[in-house]
């Protein structure tokens, strides 16, 4: 049930990152669902991979190259799902750090409540 309220959680923060920045669209709740689903599955399995591959990249920028891959993951999603649009890379790293902050944002105010009852 947890899992199901995060994906929903996720979804709607996808919903939430194009009123707070213009270069990314999203058309419709399904769009929302499909991407957040994409999403997990891909920050799940292969930014693991990548991670790992530019760690001495990631190290000689002191973690700051790890926004890059968040984006370039962002990015490939928005690539994959219809009616999920990025304008651009530097959008998808953007739209990326926003998405990451308003679900956390959004978690941290509804499994913790949820999970006090």
């Amino acid at each position: 049930m947890r899992l199901l309220l995060t994906w929903l959680i996720n979804a709607l923060a996808l919903l939430a990152v194009p009123y707070l920045m213009h270069s990314v669209q999203v058309d419709s709740f399904g769009a929302a669902l499909i991407a957040a689903l994409i999403l997990g599955f891909v920050n799940t399995i292969v930014r693991p991979v990548l991670v790992v591959l530019t760690l001495p990249v990631t190290l000689v920028t002191l973690g700051l190259f790890i926004l890059v891959i968040n984006g370039l993951m962002f990015w490939v999603v928005a690539q994959l799902v219809g009616g999920f649009h990025v304008a651009g890379f530097w959008s998808a790293v953007g739209g990326a750090l926003l998405y990451s902050i308003v679900s956390w944002a959004l978690s941290t105010l509804l499994l913790k409540s949820g999970s006090n009852q």
